[in-house]
This record gives structure tokens, C-alpha cells and sequence, in this order.
């Protein structure tokens, strides 16, 4: 992607960024190998879904903006205030998740609340809380979540993400 002249250094990246919130945990999720777990296994791997946030808080249309410095929070949550003319939909999973894209991958997957240690929540894949692939909600309010990935580099290069509800 070229930039265009004129345009903030931080605003060429914004919409890669905010595509790369949805869908880097997809393009994670492919890492795990070919390894598969018996249907005895599966119950020592999973969390605790945590107790003070639903799924359906998170479910619902929001924009979503991100940032990698504290000082540019109140700019970013505006911008993802106006992405609401392209919502990202987030909806009830079959199971106990919802369905959110992950990186790289246009496939919606189930991704599931889990309660980590030190009243930390973190939502992703079947894994015990706070796994690279997961992402820790900072922030559950009504109208606003804040999340960011676990793993350094995703964290790095996509930062913290504002989803703000639409509507």
C-alpha cells in the first residue's frame, strides 16, 4: 500500500490496523499445528468464563479504531465512533462465544470470555486464559470495549483497540 502525500503517518496505517484487530487472531489460531485434543482433553484446557462480563455485552455493531500511545486515546475513540458508517457486527456463537474474524482469515470464528488470574478477562480460542492468541479485554462498558492482543508483537504493531457501540 502506498501512502498518499498529505496524509498523517498514523492515519496510513488506521485502516490496516483496524482490519488487522478483526482478523491477526484468525492467522494466530493457524500457528497451533496439527495437534488435536480427545474429547477427554478438552475440559483441563478450558477457562473459567469470567463473572462479570457476558457475551452479550460484547455482542452488537461497533466501530473500531486502535492506538499505541495513551495520548492519542480520546482521538482514537472518536475515530472509532465514526467508523460506525462500516460497523463490525459481533454476534452469539453457537456455543458459549461469539463470532469475531480473526487475522488474516475471512472466516468468522467462536471465540470464548475466559476468566485469567488476577480478575483479568480475556477472549479467544479454546485455551487456558491469557494464550499469545488471546486478547485481554481492558475495558467492558455499555457503550465501549477495550481490548488488546497478548502476544508482544501482535500488541506491537496493532495496539490497543476502542470498539465503540453503534446505534
Amino acid at each position: 500500500m502506498t501512502p498518499r502525500a498529505g496524509t498523517p503517518r498514523n492515519m496510513k496505517r488506521f485502516p490496516l490496523a483496524a482490519l488487522a484487530c478483526g482478523l491477526l487472531p484468525l492467522v494466530l489460531a493457524g500457528c497451533g499445528g496439527g495437534a488435536s485434543m480427545s474429547s477427554s482433553d478438552a475440559p483441563a484446557a478450558r477457562a473459567p468464563a469470567p463473572a462479570g462480563v457476558s457475551r452479550d455485552a460484547l455482542v452488537g455493531r461497533w466501530g473500531i479504531a486502535s492506538f499505541h500511545t495513551e495520548k492519542d486515546r480520546k482521538r482514537t475513540e472518536a475515530e472509532a465512533r465514526a467508523q460506525c458508517k462500516q460497523p463490525y457486527t459481533i454476534t452469539k456463537g453457537p456455543g458459549d462465544g461469539v463470532m469475531m474474524h480473526v487475522a488474516d482469515d475471512p472466516k468468522p470464528y467462536e471465540l470464548r470470555l475466559k476468566a485469567g488470574s488476577g480478575g483479568r478477562t480475556y477472549l479467544g480460542f479454546e485455551a487456558p486464559a491469557g494464550d499469545p492468541q488471546d486478547r485481554e479485554l481492558l475495558s467492558v462498558k455499555p457503550k465501549e470495549l477495550v481490548m488488546r492482543f497478548v502476544d508482544p508483537d501482535a500488541h506491537a504493531r496493532y495496539g490497543t483497540f476502542i470498539y465503540s457501540r453503534c446505534g
